[in-house]
């Protein structure tokens, strides 16, 4: 390094090296006045670090490190008298740097923006350079908006004078400062958001500000310009700029004034509120740029490059340059202990005798400044007084330091001072400095751009403490469900509290520095300026001695002559002049010893070296005296080794030389030899070549003369036959002509003659078919044609239905009789088998023969049944086929006839409702129009609610203040007002929403019939409480009477075992009693279904003349249901009365039982046989009624199942048949490759059904699998409990003859669809459920799986009646859920996931809420898991409001994800092969969307982005309706961002582009119907991108080509046409421009359009988003939560 001239790289190097070597970090400090070129060495710096240093990553860091530069110099340079770049800001670099010191980041600290300038420059010096940069682009398109003209239009950038930099292009480094801000990330809106910004304060310097008469107040115009613009720019209210621009708020204690201001003040206003935007801007980006710069990988070291202010003196001095001033005193401190005191303290370490030399310390100047009571001390005590001025402030500097020998205070001044800094004498104005340390800003200029409706501008200007901490929730018993505001504002902390100065916070932040470079090891890079007239070549020796001497060089060179400036450890030095020991001196071990006695026998003068404890120390010169001893020796050395290698050397070559001449001689005499001989061959074959070559120079000239002859004889007979020749194909072309020529003339005169007769053919045709279709509408009009059509439809009708009840009541009788038929046999079977038993037990083996005989009559018997029974079921099954195959052909023909009416009627309805048609059409279209614009204003008030707040405050305060009177409070009645203005509507808008509801109904259906209605639901509900009154009596009671007879049961066990039979009898009784019970509730659940009957008719809208019979229908249900649950009451008495009797007859005949129980044969008592036959033949009639009622519901259902399954295959082969047809259709359509394509397209679509289906089917069979275990469970604790109780009966009543069992079943508890936790599980379940749950984990589980876990939780809160539970899941659910997607706001697959579970908790809680309108497709089991308790009416509000903005961030993610594809893909990737080679003249790639070919895509890319989308909405159960509606926006924005590039680029309007477009939008409209989206409107979508390729393609020249052009081109503005016509490019060159005249011809044929003045789309453009209500089939019981959810706290109800 030092070797060479110094260089910033080799500073920068040795940096990097000793970073590398030591591990420490490092610092560089560039230093120097103003223009030196510090910013362009640190860039210099940097550059080199980021070329050495390069990341090991694709992340382009050191690339992003480089790009910061030109933002910053833009934002912070600008021109002074001194530099035409310097820097008004410092700034500290930390690059850092990973353990194989590769970059992985960066960091960047700002220091002193410089503000003043954004209001005021002094002459020959410009503003910041964005400011000039901005208004040379404002010629954009893009920056229109912006309103900007040249700078010297503005007053904030022409105070300097001239606006230009001589060699300096601004409309060019705005363009390299877009591009810096494009590569750190910084979005293309964020951009525009940031110039707006710029521009702004450009509008606010001219604002005319108008004093009044009195001098106290002034005024702005409303009409001003600039402020309407700087308005507009910000996003801020006109009116209250233009109030709070004049006016400030004073505060006290107990009022609040508003006071004008006077003219200078609102000046000092206004400039003061430009430079605090200015600097929270310049803050903002320096936060972006160090987000972009950052880096989550840990940072092994860093090199700091400090590019900070010089010292600076003008002729007028002020805050700025007392705090760059300051800040050089501190670096040149710190450069003083390092090189100075650092010096000497190595003397000292090393005890080195050394006479301490004096230098300059500026200490006592940086207590002058920053110690207690210092310049920064008073100046900050000064600005706490409240009516404190420069002039007391400077009179206390005089006051306090008049006797520190580094202040002075001038002669002929009051108000300055002076400060002897290290480099020069500084005099400063105090003028300004309170103000510039205050850095006031009114409050509520604050408040109004808080309030800005751009979130860019609102985000600037807040901080932690304008964040307004949320209201409390309502306490305990309150039933309102949402939260509300306090309607009196909080008290606000004034502005001046705890404020820092800005010179307390650039003392604090240079401390900062200071500690930074402290800790790191610095390395110095000073610059000298060659002169101050910024001449080139030439140099100023005076300034550069100054500089030098300011810098501390001077010292440092005069420090290092007096001193020893050059040193060696003794190790260092005994090796490197070792060469100069004596031999003899090498053998003493002692290094040191050695050291000495070389340096004492070498260098004579002992104060030229002196030895330290560690070190040698030497005078300047002395080591480069010790480098000439070594290089003597070494150069003796040389000599001796180079006279001892050339002597061996020249031996050699001698010998060399000699053999050389030797084998030399020998090969020349040979070689000679050798010639002789080869003359002597060669002489004689010249000879013979001479002889040779003479004979064939004689032929050749004897050829050549023949030759010649001939070739002339040619030419001569060529020329005469080409002559003939002309002559005869010159006749022939004229024969040729003549014919041509009269054919074409025969031609002409055919096709005149023809066209005359084709003219009048057609005009007389036309006359003919005119009559023709008048006769025929005149025909079709009449009411006897409808009914020639319909002739011998209604009777075929007719008959087929006769047909069909026939069949279905010769059905019915055969499966009666059937049914008789097999229960008499199984009666008649099951008498003789106990009339068998009987008889064996009475005769035993006597009548053995007889019983054989029986038996086998009894078989007979039987085969001769099951042989009639299998006769009847083969008829029966021949029958049933026959009727499927009429009712199919039936249904065939009925379907033809249906065909042929609609086909009549719809001939009918067009041709005498057209004109209706259209305008109900018409009408429908402007609905819908106006509902989409409903909710889009509904959507984006949503999104604006915040904004909007800010806003409220403040023109709440403004109202109080003008309507508070000094003295007074407000008024309560305010409060109430306020609380009513709550974020939702309040619970009775659910109320009032039913009462519409409930009006509208009546209104539809007719006053009467609504009336009549009603009062039979009434007294249908009257009904049925005192019916479930009297079963709840009745289950009593035989519930009781249950208890005392299974009491009593037990007591006759334990005494007597013989009283089985009559308990056996009494559980038949009870089993009675439950059949009837079960019964009821069939009458119950009977009579809610005609409740549900009369609420659905209520609702429909029928004709006057069917509401008499409808409602007599009612009644006589009504009347059945009463007479059928008489006949079960008198059932219940009788099943009472015979318990009684059996109670009785058990009591009554305790005594006889034991003799009846004793006889052997029933044949001996008459009377016993009787009672047993009553009693068989009593079980027989029940057993014969159950079985023909169980086979008559079993057959009718499934008669009713398979005729609906035929029916369903019928109509799923109909549906198939038709998509196959259309699939046929296309694919005909298609070249055979694509019809391969499509053809592999349709198989995985197939395929991927039949996967869903079979996931679906495992899924059921799952849950099958697992009710099954649970029956099996059951069942085998049944069994268990059965075979024991058999076991026990047994061993008990063998002696018995009658055994009769009756086992009491428990009651197993089924799961009721609710989910409970405890209260403090409830943080548990949200992280469990919400916060940490990944999409991924529920890959296989079904989906919307949390909306249903949490909507069993709510169940249950709903259940125990805890409305606190139930509003503290709901917001911590909705709170966590806006917590999850913040985090993730560029996760479309979790904005999807959460985007389904809102949704579908939304309709869940539609679904159980109760109302009848969300309950039509309820089954009865999912009502009873309907809400019983709350209305959550406003938390669905909240639910829907929380989708709308999930959704708006789904679509925000999906169009970052596309957006970069659409330009490449549908305008410039080539996906018809063969259109390169007709790309128009003048074609040249886009260098943004093509850079290398890396960022260029195809169209396919764009598919299969589409398809990943569509995959996870679909695989995450989002609601269908929603999916599309998600393509139709993301179609939309394709369609916007391709036809604005179109219309913006010249290059691109041209046939192939014409064609391309068409081919790509067949493409997505193929992918829209192959994932059945084409429902969506997304092809509607693209109809202006259509038209555009269409138009690309027609002809442009005819008047008929322009009305076909405005004909076609509907959806395409006037300004787009025309746009598109000048933009077009011919292909080559025989195809021509459109010509100015046609395009005046489509724009006068175009006048009458209404269209957009705008010419490009809204790209940005969101549609409203609806979400129908779409009930799920699931039941809540049948939900099962898997085991990874880790909700193992939660129990299932």
């Amino acid at each position: 390094m030092g070797d060479m001239d110094p260089h910033i790289f080799a500073v920068a190097e040795e940096a990097y090296k000793q970073m590398a070597r030591d591990e420490k970090n490092q610092s560089i400090i560039v230093s120097g006045e103003s223009g030196a070129g510090k910013t362009v060495s640190a860039k210099y710096a940097m550059r080199y670090f980021a070329t050495v240093g390069g990341s090991a990553s694709d992340t382009n860091i050191e690339e992003k490190v480089l790009a910061s530069s030109p933002i910053m110099e833009a934002i912070g340079n600008a021109k002074t008298t001194r530099n035409d770049n310097s820097s008004r800001f410092g700034k500290y670099i930390q690059i850092g740097f990973d353990k194989r010191y590769h970059i992985i980041g960066a960091n960047m600290r700002t220091y002193l923006l410089e503000k003043s300038r954004v209001v005021f420059q002094a002459d020959d010096e410009r503003n910041y350079h964005i400011f000039y940069q901005l208004c040379a682009a404002a010629s954009l398109p893009e920056f229109k908006e912006l309103a900007l003209t040249c700078a010297e239009d503005f007053f904030y950038t022409s105070q300097g004078g001239d606006t230009g930099i001589e060699g300096i292009d601004d409309a060019e480094d705005f363009e390299k400062t877009r591009q810096a801000f494009t590569l750190l990330g910084v979005r293309e809106s964020h951009q525009i958001n940031i110039f707006k910004i710029i521009a702004s304060i450009l509008h606010l310097g001219n604002v005319e500000i108008q004093a009044e008469r009195d001098g106290d107040s002034c005024s702005v115009s409303p009409q001003d310009e600039h402020l309407n613009n700087f308005c507009r720019l910000l996003g801020v209210e006109h009116s209250q700029m233009e109030h709070w621009l004049c006016h400030r708020k004073l505060v006290t204690t107990s009022e609040t004034y508003v006071k004008p201001m006077s003219l200078q003040q609102v000046v000092n206003a206004r400039n003061a509120l430009a430079k605090h935007i200015y600097a929270q801007l310049f803050g903002w980006i320096v936060e972006h740029i160090n987000k972009a710069l950052h880096t989550p990988l840990k940072q092994h070291s860093f090199i700091g490059v400090l590019d900070i202010y010089g010292f600076e003196t003008f002729e007028v001095n002020s805050f700025e340059q007392f705090c760059i001033n300051y800040a050089n005193e501190k670096l040149q401190q710190q450069f003083n202990s390092h090189v100075f005191k650092l010096e000497q303290e190595e003397y000292m370490k090393e005890q080195i005798p050394w006479t301490l030399i004096d230098f300059y310390d500026n200490q006592p100047c940086i207590d002058l400044i920053e110690a207690k009571l210092g310049i920064l001390d008073l100046l900050d005590e000064e600005c706490k007084v409240p009516k404190g001025t420069d002039q007391n402030w400077a009179q206390k500097l005089y006051d306090r330091h008049s006797g520190s020998q580094h202040f002075q205070k001038p002669r002929m001044s009051n108000t300055a001072f002076i400060v002897v800094h290290f480099a020069d004498k500084v005099e400063y104005l105090s003028d300004g400095f309170l103000e510039k340390n205050r850095d006031t800003v009114y409050e509520e200029q604050m408040n109004i751009l808080k309030a800005s409706k751009f979130p860019l501008v609102a985000d600037l200007f807040h901080d932690d403490k304008d964040s307004v901490p949320a209201a409390a929730t309502s306490g305990k018993g309150s039933s309102s469900k949402i939260n509300v505001r306090s309607a009196r504002p909080p008290l606000k902390a004034s502005n001046k509290e705890h404020k820092k100065t800005v010179g307390h916070q650039f003392r604090t932040s240079l401390h900062l520095l200071m500690e930074t470079l402290n800790a790191t090891t610095p390395h110095y890079v000073r610059c000298i300026k060659p002169n101050d007239e910024k001449l080139p070549f030439h140099f100023d020796p005076k300034r550069a001695v100054q500089q030098l001497r300011a810098c501390g060089v001077l010292e440092t060179i005069r420090i290092s002559a007096a001193g020893y400036p050059s040193r060696w450890a003794y190790h260092d030095f005994f090796n490197r002049y070792r060469v100069l020991v004596k031999k003899r001196e090498l053998a003493n071990t002692d290094k040191k010893a050695i050291c000495r006695s070389v340096l004492e026998s070498l260098i004579k003068d002992p104060d030229k070296f002196q030895f330290g404890r560690t070190k040698i120390f030497f005078r300047a010169g002395q080591v480069a005296y010790l480098e000439k001893l070594r290089a003597d020796k070494f150069r003796a050395a040389t000599i001796m080794i180079q006279k001892t290698v050339r002597g061996w050397l020249q031996k050699v070559k001698y010998r060399r030389l000699k053999a050389a001449a030797l084998t030399l001689q020998r090969f020349c005499r040979g070689h000679l030899a050798r010639r002789l001989a080869e003359h002597l061959r060669r002489t004689r074959a010249a000879v013979v070549f001479q002889k040779q070559y003479r004979m064939r120079r004689a032929r050749l000239a004897y050829r050549r003369t023949r030759r010649a002859a001939v070739i002339i004889q040619a030419f001569t007979r060529g020329l005469f036959v080409r002559r003939i020749y002309q002559q005869v194909l010159m006749e022939h072309k004229a024969t040729i002509l003549q014919k041509h020529l009269r054919g074409w003339m025969a031609r002409r005169r055919f096709q005149q003659l023809r066209g005359a007769a084709i003219v009048i053919q057609c005009a007389f045709r036309m006359l003919k078919a005119k009559q023709e279709l008048k006769a025929l509408k005149i025909e079709a009009r009449s009411a006897e044609h409808l009914k020639r059509l319909n002739v011998g439809m209604e009777n075929k009708v007719v008959q087929l239905q006769r047909k069909i009840d026939d069949q279905n009541k010769e059905f019915k009788t055969l499966s009666e009789q059937l049914s008789a038929v097999t229960s008499t046999h199984t009666m008649e079977v099951e008498k003789l088998k106990k009339e068998l038993a009987r008889y064996q037990q009475g005769h035993g083996g006597d009548s053995s023969l007889r019983l054989q005989e029986e038996v086998e009559s009894l078989r007979a018997e039987l085969q001769r049944a099951h042989s009639e029974r299998k006769i009847l079921e083969d008829a029966h099954t021949k029958e049933k086929d026959e009727l499927k195959k009429q009712v199919a052909v039936l249904e065939q023909e009925n379907a033809l006839l249906k065909d042929e009416k609609e086909q009549l009627n719809n001939q009918i309805l067009c041709q005498e409702k057209d004109e209706f048609a259209q305008n109900s059409v018409k009408e429908n279209l402007l609905m819908k129009k106006e509902l989409e614009e409903e909710r889009s204003r509904y959507q984006n008030l949503v999104k604006e609610y915040s904004r909007l707040e800010q806003r409220y405050d403040n023109l709440r305060d403004e109202m109080t203040i003008i309507k508070q009177t000094p003295g007074h409070r407000r008024n309560p009645s305010n409060q109430s007002s306020l609380e009513s203005d709550s974020n939702y509507p309040s619970i009775s808008t659910s109320e009032v929403g039913d009462t519409e509801d409930a009006l509208q109904q009546v209104e539809d259906i007719g006053l009467e019939k609504a009336a009549m209605d009603m009062t039979v639901f009434l007294k249908l509900q009257k009904r049925v409480r005192e019916l479930e009154q009297e079963r709840k009596k009745l289950q009593v009671q035989l519930e009781k009477r249950e208890q005392q007879d299974g009491r009593k049961v037990q007591v006759e066990q334990a005494k007597n075992d013989l009283d089985l039979d009559q308990d056996a009898d009494l559980a038949y009784n009870s089993l009675k009693r439950q059949e009837l019970e079960s019964e009821n509730k069939k009458l119950k659940n009977d009579l809610n279904e005609l409740r549900k009957a009369v609420a659905d008719q209520a609702t429909q809208n029928n004709s006057t003349h069917s509401s008499p019979d409808s409602y007599s229908l009612l009644l006589n249900q009504l009347k059945l249901a009463n007479e059928e649950l008489e006949v079960r009451k008198e059932e219940v008495l009788i099943l009472r009365t015979q318990i009684v009797s059996a109670d009785q007859r058990r009591l009554a005949g305790k005594s006889t039982e034991p003799n009846i129980n004793a006889r052997t044969s029933w044949p001996n008592s008459e009377k016993h046989v009787d009672q047993e036959d009553a009693i068989e033949a009593y079980h027989g009639v029940c057993q014969t009624n159950r079985l023909l009622e169980a086979q008559l519901q079993a057959q009718s259902r499934e008669h009713e199942e398979e005729v609906g399954g035929l029916q369903a295959q019928v109509e799923a082969l109909k549906e198939e048949l038709d998509k196959q047809q259309q699939t046929f259709c296309q694919t005909l359509l298609l070249s055979p490759e694509a019809q391969v394509e499509f053809g592999v397209q349709q198989e995985i679509s197939r395929l991927t059904n039949e996967n869903l289906d079979l996931k679906e089917l495992v899924e059921k069979l799952e849950k099958n699998e697992r009710k099954l275990k649970k029956q099996l469970k059951i069942y085998m604790k049944k069994v268990q409990d059965l075979e024991a109780a058999q076991a026990l009966a047994q061993s008990e009543r063998r002696r018995h003859e009658l055994n009769r069992q009756v086992t009491v079943q428990r009651k197993e508890k089924d799961f009721q669809g609710m989910l409970e936790y405890h209260k403090e599980d409830e943080a548990l379940l949200i992280r469990n459920l919400v916060t940490e749950l990944k999409p991924q984990t529920l890959a296989g589980a079904m989906p919307c799986l949390p909306a249903y876990v949490l909507y069993m939780c709510v169940r249950h809160a709903d259940y125990i009646n805890d409305d606190l539970k139930v509003h503290s899941l709901l917001t911590s659910t909705i709170n966590g859920i806006k917590k999850v997607l913040k985090k993730h706001n560029e996760d479309f697959e979790m904005t999807s996931f959460w985007l389904s579970n809102t949704c579908r908790l939304l309709h869940c809680l539609k679904q159980y809420s109760g109302d009848e309108g969300f309950m039509t497709q309820n089954t009865a089991k999912q009502n009873e898991h309907c809400l019983k308790n709350f209305d959550l009416t406003e938390y669905r509000q909240v639910l829907s409001d929380l989708s709308i903005q999930i959704y708006q961030q789904l679509i925000k993610i999906a169009e970052g994800v596309l957006q970069p594809m659409i330009v490449s893909a549908m305008l410039e990737n080539e996906s018809i092969q063969g259109l390169s080679g007709v790309k128009p003249t003048g074609y040249r790639k886009r260098s943004s969307s093509m850079v290398d070919g890396d960022n260029s895509y195809c169209l396919e890319a764009v598919i299969r982005q589409m398809n990943s989308f569509h995959t996870v909405m679909r695989d995450q159960g989002l609601d269908p309706e929603i999916i599309l509606q998600v393509f139709k926006q993301l179609f939309y924005m394709v369609n916007a961002v391709t036809l604005n590039n179109l219309l913006l680029r010249k290059d691109a309007c041209s046939w192939s582009t014409g064609m391309q477009l068409r081919y790509n939008i067949s493409q997505l409209e193929e992918w829209l119907r192959g994932r059945n989206l084409q429902q969506s409107g997304a092809v509607q979508t693209m109809e202006p991108l259509i038209q555009a390729a269409q138009l690309l393609q027609l002809k442009k020249k005819t008047p008929e080509d322009a009305e076909a052009i405005c004909s076609l081109c509907t959806s395409l503005s006037t300004q787009q046409i025309v746009k598109i016509l000048n933009l077009y490019t011919p292909l080559n060159e025989f195809e021509e421009r459109v010509t100015v005249a046609f395009i005046r011809t489509i724009q006068a044929q175009l006048q009458e359009r209404n269209d957009p003045q705008q010419l490009l789309l809204d790209s940005k453009h969101m549609f409203p988003v609806l979400f129908p209500f779409n009930p799920s089939s699931l039941t809540m019981d049948s939900i099962h939560i898997p085991a990874y959810l880790n909700l193992e706290f939660l129990n299932e109800v």
